[in-house]
């Protein structure tokens, strides 16, 4: 049997399967290791009933992170989940390499995530190339849910929303500004909330705040990462993977039209795709 996870930022997806039959589709929350210690790690995987029942038969652990960047960080990971899977073989790997091989398989390509956060790399058929992209929630992600909700709270604390937007927003959510603040800089997990707001924005993607604002991150999503990428590798296409890149998928192709990028494949979740091509190698 074999397990192949994925984790974003808010949740981590699961497929169980054995012999090309999926056993279990499930989520659990979220691992990453910038955040998660290995009590943390082993807490989530203990809670979960498929893989109580099934860690001992699991012989294959195919995990891709956001926070899997480094070896030390790696190796949080694989250390809980080897105690956790006693009788499993675990390989731990970014969340840009599980976009590479879910959307490119074998084929080179430039490939984007545009989901809870944002990143970008060359990968070229075999391996993702590393770069100095992805440099998290404060920093960068340009483009995602993160940004977005960046921009949304910004614009309602600065009283600069437009008048629709701001009566939407005040009537979907009871925030004042000392609560957004509390949130944004004093709990937990901050860039997990500034992406929840990712609902109002599908919600409202008729509205003309909405459409300026998509546009504008994604704008900035090729200036960062994209054109950079198709200047060393001009005759590439590119491959997005994502919740936000789905979601506005023609917003995202119209931006990439005027920067002469061409899209071979948008996909919400790669986990489906990992699930089979992991499947067809065990």
């Amino acid at each position: 049997m074999i397990a192949v996870v994925y984790s974003g930022s808010n949740y981590a997806e699961w497929r169980l399967a054995d012999k090309n039959r999926t056993v279990a589709s499930f989520k659990t929350n979220a691992i990453n290791p910038y955040f998660d210690d290995h009590k943390q790690i082993i807490s989530v995987l203990s809670k979960n009933i498929n893989l109580i029942h099934h860690a001992e038969e699991i012989r294959h652990i195919y995990f891709f992170g956001a926070g899997a960047s480094s070896p030390a960080l790696k190796e949080v990971v694989h250390n809980s989940f080897s105690e956790f899977f006693k009788f499993g073989k675990i390989i731990v790997e970014h969340d840009i390499v599980a976009a590479a091989i879910a959307c490119c398989k074998n084929t080179p390509g430039i490939v984007c995530i545009c989901g809870s956060g944002s990143n970008a790399a060359w990968y070229d058929g075999k391996k993702v190339k590393p770069n100095n992209y992805g440099l998290g929630y404060i920093l960068a992600d340009e483009g995602s849910a993160n940004w977005l909700g960046r921009q949304l709270l910004k614009g309602f604390m600065s009283k600069t929303l437009p008048e629709a937007i701001q009566k939407k927003f005040t009537r979907r959510y009871d925030f004042d500004r000392k609560s957004l603040l509390e949130k944004i800089y004093r709990q937990k997990h901050p860039a997990l909330f500034l992406s929840s707001f990712s609902d109002f924005f599908m919600e409202n993607r008729e509205e003309p705040y909405v459409v300026q604002t998509v546009n504008k991150g994604f704008e900035q999503l090729m200036t960062t990462y994209l054109l950079p990428l198709h200047e060393q590798h001009p005759e590439a296409l590119l491959y997005f993977a994502g919740s936000i890149a789905a979601g506005f998928q023609n917003n995202l192709k119209e931006t990439a039209s005027r920067f002469n990028l061409g899209i071979a494949e948008i996909i919400k979740d790669p986990i489906n795709n990992l699930l089979t091509y992991y499947s067809n190698k065990n």
